[in-house]
């Protein structure tokens, strides 16, 4: 069996889990992909539908579900339709938070930014073709989408996807972007391999990232990279706002330096 976690806009390969590792716990594995079965539906799934998004049987995929609910990981949604996530999930993101070093030292950061730009706020950290929304600052315009921490955008089409490409080096841009599901999420994605690369091409030569309704209609974001010691990019602090209300060139020389700032602040550590 392959334990591949499945994640939006993102798989990790399972060439990356070592079954025959002597250390390597199945049982464990079969948990997770379980959990990990929710990552991609809207609704609550039944037992059938987890145990074939889990890539196991169904006695199998029964056991697994049985043992999460005994531990509060698994639960009937309030309507009994089926299985949703159970609530100590929360626990263990709450413990990541905390226990994160870079989001830890971020929040004064952010919240100043917050202040300073009164448009939406986010910090991503990277996961392999993917960024991962670690916090998020929201602006007048609230949207359910635009307020999940653990939210996830493909890095290929995103301005904090080009702000980290932007450090990386030739070779690994066209390995993500081989690797990438590039597929529109909108009109205006940008999904052809040398748009992306003109994309990141400008990234560098700005020291920012844009991407304009890309994943969002109506949206225009830039983005700043958070680089290691080393630097290797960690993730990105973004800045998106409305084109409504917005220029997109008044919107990056207002908000590109205070993006940059904010992210070099996070980068000296």
């Amino acid at each position: 069996m392959s334990y591949v976690q499945r994640a939006e806009y993102g798989v990790r390969p399972a060439s990356h889990v070592d079954e025959d590792d002597p250390l390597f716990v199945q049982a464990v594995a079969r948990a997770m992909q379980v959990l990990s079965a929710f990552h991609d539906t809207g609704r609550p799934l039944s037992l059938n539908e987890i145990a074939t998004a889990s890539g196991m049987g169904r006695s199998a995929a029964q056991r697994v579900v049985h043992t999460l609910r005994q531990l509060g990981y698994v639960e009937r949604d309030a309507d009994d339709r089926g299985f949703v996530p159970g609530i100590r999930i929360l626990d263990h993101t709450r413990d990541y938070l905390r226990l994160n070093p870079l989001v830890a030292r971020a929040s004064p950061v952010l919240l100043e930014l917050r202040r300073n730009v009164r448009e939406r706020v986010d910090l991503s950290l990277r996961d392999g073709l993917r960024l991962v929304y670690a916090a998020r600052l929201q602006s007048k315009r609230e949207t359910f989408f635009a307020t999940l921490v653990g939210q996830s955008v493909p890095i290929y089409c995103t301005s904090g996807g080009r702000a980290v490409m932007a450090h990386l080096s030739d070779a690994e841009v066209d390995e993500i972007i081989e690797r990438s599901e590039r597929r529109e999420i909108t009109p205006k994605t940008i999904t052809d391999p040398e748009g992306i690369r003109a994309k990141v091409r400008e990234a560098r030569q700005n020291g920012y990232a844009l991407a304009m309704e890309e994943v969002l209609q109506g949206e225009v974001a830039l983005a700043a990279a958070i680089l290691a010691p080393d630097g290797t990019p960690l993730g990105a602090i973004h800045i998106a706002g409305s084109l409504s209300e917005w220029e997109p060139e008044g919107f990056c020389r207002r908000f590109a330096p205070l993006a940059s700032e904010a992210a070099g602040a996070l980068s000296r550590f």
